[in-house]
């Protein structure tokens, strides 16, 4: 009887394994397809369209636009601001995040949170209320310093390379904020004792051994902000654009547009985005060689709370010095905007008895706003969903199953985040627009619920990564011995060792997809506006008062939003 139920049981285990073997095979055979339909083909399309020509070689159209001089200045305008925004973004943040990591400012619980708060507020927004407030030719803050002090010009100019810079910097340095005040909690402080015990000023603390062992996380924030800036198409196009000053982003858009959506504009455009794939590619190859030259050992496992350095005199100056500073990058524009959108016609004076509630009647009458609002909910929802189990799966089967090309699979499903949202519309826009297997979405909701699941596949990827290295093997395997199949222990076990991380996953797709201009500024149709796409035709009509009044509404439901997602992830915790 032994050797039979022990045959039987091999039985079981050989049929059990070979379920398993199939279902893994499946699992990873849908990973490659869907990668290679979502993520693949648009940038096959973009290099293809940029080099060939109804299957010719062409290479001239490139060499045309690459040598352009508008278009080399757009490079360079592109190259300066990225550069700019970068240094003087990362400085602060890492000001800001040694502040209030590691001094005894007071306040800092409330300051770190309202220092995360220009995160989560879309940075074209931010430009069209400097713009209300320093532009060259009608600025509500100019008009009032040039008659103040008797001008003859007005004494600021918002709509240059500087003003961009300024403007980017106010929204990216949390990037670099974030990641350091993580760092730096986390860090030994036994290595920074040991330094002063050893005769070190703190300065030279500071300089030889805090930032040094902090490099890693000022890297990656200063390459989420030159990667950002150097993709981004909102404030250079607000602050920039009618006045000449094109970023390779606006200068695409720019092409494609004066083209009237043609295909020889639509080529124009791909040409340009692989230059600004290089540029990204350059940036990322020099992140990786400044982390290739050392060694970074700040957390020894071991519970110790940092050495705060107290202040002393400087105390009050620096927290009224970060407190101006998160008036000015905050709450200043929130409130241009608000009070712009009660005007009845831009340019009035800012008086109470200018003050209508018609623009947010307007604003709310028309059918354009609600669909643009129904539009940004669909496709955030809709892409946070799709994202969330597929970048699961892809994580599932990099970190469990582990065929072979796993590294493909990684690497595929993280590009689309290192490519700037304009290209990855462009490639979306030569894949499904009718020339591959006759599927055309352009002009619709679809193509740019695509573009989405390109685009924020990497953020659901790497939580559920994260989560799933926690999760033991042994937990499926145990479940197996108990009688359950490979799919029973995925559904019963994993999944919901994992659900926390899937959540958060959903959560960090849905809110910045709600906000987005970039990535759809290309792909809209007359009814497909987004909620950011309609508040910038607005202002690029002239109804400056009625998109304040959309941003107005837009900003509250990303605090009403951003609320509920901090009350719902509040109590979950990881695995």
């Amino acid at each position: 009887m032994r050797r039979y139920g022990s045959h039987v049981s091999a039985e079981l285990a050989a049929v059990d394994g070979r379920k398993r073997l199939n279902m893994d095979k499946v699992m990873t055979v849908v990973c490659f397809i869907l990668l290679l339909i979502i993520v693949v083909i648009p940038i096959v399309m973009i290099i293809y369209n940029a080099f060939f020509n109804e299957g010719k070689p062409e290479i001239d159209m490139f060499v045309e636009q690459v040598t352009d001089g508008k278009n080399l200045e757009a490079m360079w305008n592109t190259l300066k601001i990225a550069v700019f925004a970068t240094i003087l973004g990362t400085i602060m943040g890492v000001f800001y995040a040694w502040l209030l990591g590691r001094s005894d400012i007071p306040a800092k619980g409330l300051m770190r949170a309202l220092f995360n708060i220009p995160y989560m507020f879309p940075p074209f927004l931010g430009a069209m209320a400097w713009d209300m407030m320093f532009n060259g030719r009608s600025g509500y803050i100019n008009k009032w310093l040039r008659d103040l002090f008797h001008l003859s010009g007005m004494p600021i100019n918002i709509n240059s390379v500087w003003g961009i810079v300024f403007v980017e910097v106010s929204y990216y340095f949390p990037f670099v904020f974030m990641q350091v005040v993580s760092a730096l909690e986390r860090m030994d402080p036994t290595l920074e004792e040991s330094a002063r015990i050893a005769g070190a000023k703190q300065r030279q603390v500071i300089w030889k051994i805090t930032l040094p062992l902090v490099k890693p996380a000022i890297s990656a924030g200063a390459l989420l902000i030159l990667t950002t800036s150097l993709a981004h198409f909102g404030v250079p196009s607000i602050l920039g654009y009618a006045k000449g000053i094109y970023t390779l982003p606006t200068r695409i858009y720019a092409v494609i547009y004066n083209s009237g959506g043609s295909f020889d504009g639509i080529r124009q455009g791909a040409a340009l985005s692989v230059m600004l794939v290089v540029v990204v590619a350059i940036a990322l190859i020099l992140q990786n060689k400044i982390l290739s030259s050392g060694n970074y050992d700040i957390i020894k496992g071991k519970s110790m709370r940092p050495t705060l350095i107290k202040l002393r005199g400087a105390k009050i100056p620096l927290f009224l010095l970060a407190i101006l500073t998160l008036i000015l990058i905050v709450i200043v524009p929130l409130v241009m905007i608000v009070l712009v959108s009660f005007l009845k016609a831009y340019g009035l004076p800012i008086a109470f008895e200018n003050f209508t509630l018609a623009q947010y009647v307007k604003v709310f009458t028309a059918n354009g706003t609600i669909a643009a609002i129904r539009n940004s909910l669909f496709v955030s929802i809709t892409a946070g969903i799709i994202c969330m189990f597929l970048g699961t799966l892809v994580a599932y089967v990099v970190q469990k199953i582990r065929p072979k090309g796993k590294g493909i699979l990684e690497v595929t499903s993280m590009l689309p985040y290192a490519i700037p949202g304009t290209v990855l519309s462009i490639g979306v826009i030569l894949a499904w627009s009718g020339r591959i297997a006759g599927i055309n979405l352009y002009n619709t909701i679809w193509i740019i619920l695509v573009a989405y699941l390109a685009r924020y596949l990497s953020f659901s990827m790497k939580t559920s990564s994260a989560a799933l290295l926690q999760v033991h093997s042994s937990l499926e395997e145990a479940a197996r011995v108990c009688g359950a199949s490979h799919t029973e222990g995925l559904a019963d076990i994993t999944l919901p060792l994992i659900r926390p991380a899937m959540v958060s996953g959903f959560f960090l797709i849905f809110l910045p997809a709600m906000r987005e201009v970039t990535t759809s500024i290309l792909l809209y149709g007359p009814y497909t506006r987004t909620l950011g796409v309609q508040i910038y035709s607005l202002r690029d009509a002239g109804m400056i008062p009625q998109a304040a009044a959309l941003a107005t509404v837009a900003i509250g439901i990303i605090i009403i939003l951003n609320t509920i997602v901090t009350k719902i992830t509040k109590d979950r915790k990881g695995v």
